[in-house]
């Protein structure tokens, strides 16, 4: 899960890339990266593990200038990366998750190509998707070639001579969207980064769209669809920022409608007090609230100057040092009192265990009943720095204790109807020690939403492949069967102009 920004601009351009990077911050904790190009390229890239991307950045852009720039902050590997190609130089920074990474990297290494950059895998996923674009006849077909070959999702955004391309996912996984200020032009992962340094949207890219972005405006090299589209469902109910909009739905908004689903199926409880778990949960407090006419009151508040997300860091360890320090608890608010804890979801369980549930019964919380926005996670994500292992998950921990082992097939579990799902449910909420607990089901979520089901990829909870999950992996470089000739007068054909 990483944040890409990129800015062209008429005038200097690095003080917008800072700021417009740095509101991604909520969706990486490991690297952070600004490349801009003046008169030459320069490059930045420090570790965010101990800091913000503002502190580590703020003395570096005042030095770095240029009209043209692309920003990340990375939850994986060290971005952007710089390639001198057969194309000329260019930077590139990236988002998502490539399944057949190691396989496609062999296949270069077979082919002679090389790799330099630091990772702690076996390969730079960032550094592996620019030596896959300069194997096409041109940057968009080498970009094409990218979203032919790989498992899993990536959009990107590659900034050179001629402007920043910008090429979203070709199933749409992760969003990527437009937006204009004066004669300046960005590209955003997350529409919060536009709001406060003056831009407005102007298009949400498709999936599989590849634009280019200069000092002109936006052309449009290669169409996409959004009959494709799968976009992560997850975006709205926790990654995303909530004052973010993806396919112009806003995420508070979303939340907001999950919190009032999850208050009108209960009909059976008697609560004193509503609340969220700071900060994703929060608004599916308030909409729980809001149709259950309890008060919304915060028994739990988050020291937000030093601690961020617990469900970004690679490590279990520094993730659950986060959520043990960042959730005070107000015991005036808990003591004596039956509380309704809205939560974005569950995904491990341990920390809503040991370091939130504890907490309320420690202040003499008299019943506790969690209500997650989303139903019971069961497969790891395959197409974004999510949940990486099975074995972790609070479901299958009570499939596996349920069953005595582990399920290949597990619907019966997924069905919120049938009795193994109660008992699923039952054993996760004897696990946490609360109350009661009932999750969202999937048809209430997505109707939060406001989508097609068939739009959204639905994977870590029902496990249905989306469409890129079924074709075939093509391993290797293949060889180019159309011309550059050809190739440049498709691309005329498709061209469109925003001004």
């Amino acid at each position: 899960m990483s944040g890409i920004f990129g800015v062209v601009s008429k005038n200097d351009c690095a003080e917008l890339l800072l700021y417009g990077t740095d509101y991604h911050s909520h969706l990486g904790t490991e690297f952070g990266g600004m490349a801009i190009l003046g008169t030459e390229f320069t490059r930045q890239i420090h570790a965010l593990g101990q800091s913000q991307f503002k502190s580590k950045f703020f003395t570096d852009y005042q030095h770095m200038q240029g009209n043209k720039g692309i920003g990340v902050i990375s939850a994986l590997d060290e971005q952007p990366i710089y390639l001198n190609s057969k194309f000329g130089p260019f930077c590139l920074a990236t988002n998502g998750i490539i399944e057949n990474d190691e396989a496609l990297a062999a296949a270069l290494l077979k082919k002679g190509v090389s790799f330099s950059e630091v990772s702690t895998r076996p390969v730079n996923t960032t550094e592996l998707v620019a030596k896959l674009i300069n194997q096409g006849t041109d940057y968009v077909h080498g970009i094409e070639k990218v979203f032919e070959m790989i498992d899993g999702s990536c959009s990107l955004l590659l900034l050179n001579r001629t402007g920043i391309f910008a090429a979203r996912d070709r199933f749409g996984y992760t969003p990527l969207v437009i937006g204009k200020k004066g004669n300046a032009w960005a590209v955003t992962s997350e529409t919060t980064a536009f709001h406060n340094i003056g831009f407005e949207i102007v298009k949400y890219l498709d999936p599989g769209e590849i634009v280019l972005i200069n000092e002109d405006g936006v052309v449009q090299r290669k169409p996409g669809t959004s009959r494709t589209n799968q976009i992560c469902a997850f975006l709205w109910i926790y990654t995303g920022f909530p004052a973010s909009s993806y396919e112009g739905i806003n995420a508070e908004m979303v939340r907001e409608k999950c919190g009032r689903a999850l208050a009108r199926h209960d009909t059976d409880i008697q609560v004193d007090v509503v609340s969220g778990i700071p900060d994703s949960g929060l608004a599916h407090g308030l909409g729980y609230a809001i149709e259950s006419q309890k008060p919304f009151r915060r028994p739990l508040v988050k020291y937000t100057p030093g601690y961020g997300r617990s469900y970004t860091p690679p490590s279990q360890q520094t993730r659950d040092h986060i959520a043990k320090m960042k959730l005070i608890p107000i015991k005036e608010v808990i003591k004596g009192n039956s509380i309704v804890v809205c939560e974005d979801s569950i995904v491990r369980g341990t920390q809503l265990k040991n370091f939130t549930i504890k907490k309320l019964w420690d202040c003499g919380a008299k019943q506790i009943h969690v209500r997650p926005a989303c139903p019971p996670l069961m497969f790891p994500c395959r197409f974004n720095l999510s949940t990486r292992s099975i074995h972790e998950l609070a479901a299958r921990k009570a499939i596996r204790d349920l069953e005595g082992h582990d399920l290949e097939n597990v619907s019966d579990y997924i069905d919120h109807r049938s009795e193994k799902y109660k008992r699923m449910v039952e054993w996760i909420a004897r696990d946490i020690g609360v109350t009661t607990l009932r999750y969202q089901t999937v048809e209430d979520m997505v109707e939060a939403i406001g989508m097609q089901k068939e739009k959204l990829c639905l994977y870590c909870w029902t496990g249905q492949c989306p469409k890129a999950c079924s074709k075939k992996s093509k391993i290797g470089i293949q060889e180019i069967k159309q011309t550059a000739k050809k190739h440049e007068k498709e691309l005329e054909s498709q061209h469109k102009l925003w001004q």
